[in-house]
């Protein structure tokens, strides 16, 4: 198999997101980063997104392919072994859920915490300018560059819905998902038992910026959970976990067995994650530019997200294609956790 090039920058969680999976399921790839990309003759993705694959059509034409989560499904479908999609489909579904809570709801705490306090906002003004650039790229233009990146991501804060109001939210949030990582991973090695999933890639993807490289979060997410820490790292480079030795349920937990500290983890999504994605999409629907929406801890406002409309679309047509028996089961883990409204609450023609 060819090397699967692909344009990313080490700022970017869902770069690291592939970055790593590409390493665990041994699939070749070759890694484009700065301008390094632009030189090669390779076509443009319609929007600007890292990463940005380039994969073959079906008329065998490169295309510039983004959106991390069909793509981890598109390469399970082109590439065998070391699969991260289990084969239970009530399981699978799950995964998704966990995949799409760490892609739509834990970056907004990324976001927040890079662009929100001092020294946060002068090491990723400093740094991240040079991944697309290049690191010898002048000092004077580096300097150039740091205040205009930091100036248009600050002022994209409330897009992502970090604003003064949502701050003391999005901040106790992430400290109850660290607090309850540290809990689940006490037992287990990764989210959805002893070998990895989709899910677990979304969280770190997420976690390498938050535990790794912003100062407030690192600092933070160290007092709180070194294991977190240790299982980020971890995370970078699964090239040599072994799977082969695994027992007959391959590695995966019983989807119909959850253990408790899986099941205090869904009942964090409701506070805050389905709570919102329901919000948005009824504002997708009305064709509303804001979204506000109470939560147990106060109001949450931000501008509404056509794509997590789409997002909350993809969960529930999965769900329905669950069978009679996975839907009951799944109704039951859902219910229990208080994330049922996800599935039920009447949404008209989500993001269509």
């Amino acid at each position: 198999m060819q090397p699967i090039p692909f344009k990313g920058a080490p700022g970017s969680p869902y770069t690291r997101k592939m970055l790593a999976l590409m390493r665990y399921r041994h699939i070749p790839y070759r890694y484009l980063v700065g301008t390094h990309a632009d030189t090669l003759g390779l076509p443009k993705p319609a929007v600007e997104l890292l990463p940005t694959f380039y994969l073959p059509n079906a008329a065998g034409d490169i295309q510039a392919v983004t959106d991390s989560t069909p793509l981890i499904r598109r390469l399970e479908n082109d590439v065998s072994g070391r699969s991260v999609i289990p084969k239970d489909p009530l399981l699978a579904f799950l995964d998704a859920l966990l995949e799409d809570f760490a892609d739509e709801w834990v970056t907004k705490a990324m976001f927040h915490y890079r662009w929100n306090f001092a020294p946060d906002i002068e090491k990723a003004g400093g740094t991240l300018p040079a991944h697309f650039v290049g690191i010898n790229t002048p000092e004077a233009q580096l300097q150039a560059l740091k205040v205009q990146f930091s100036q248009r991501q600050i002022s994209r804060l409330p897009v992502v819905g970090s604003n003064p109001t949502t701050a003391p939210l999005i901040e106790s949030a992430y400290t109850r998902l660290v607090q309850l990582l540290d809990v689940h991973f006490r037992e287990f090695s990764f989210l959805l038992g002893s070998r990895p999933a989709a899910c677990d890639f979304a969280m770190y993807g997420q976690l390498s910026q938050l535990a790794l490289v912003e100062p407030t979060s690192m600092a933070l997410t160290l007092h709180l959970s070194p294991r977190v820490v240790a299982w980020v790292g971890w995370m970078e480079d699964l090239s040599g976990w072994d799977i082969a030795s695994e027992q007959k349920d391959d590695g995966w937990i019983s989807a119909h067995a959850l253990p408790p500290s899986l099941m205090q983890l869904f009942s964090e999504l409701s506070l805050g994650y389905v709570p919102l994605m329901i919000a948005n999409a009824k504002a997708v629907f009305n064709q509303s530019k804001q979204v506000q929406v109470q939560l147990n801890e106060g109001l949450w406002t931000q501008a509404t997200v056509p794509y997590q409309g789409k997002c909350l679309r993809w969960l529930r047509e999965q769900f329905s294609n669950l069978g009679e028996d996975e839907q009951t089961q799944c109704r039951a883990v859902l219910t229990t956790a208080g994330c049922m409204a996800l599935i039920e609450e009447a949404i008209e023609a989500v993001s269509r």
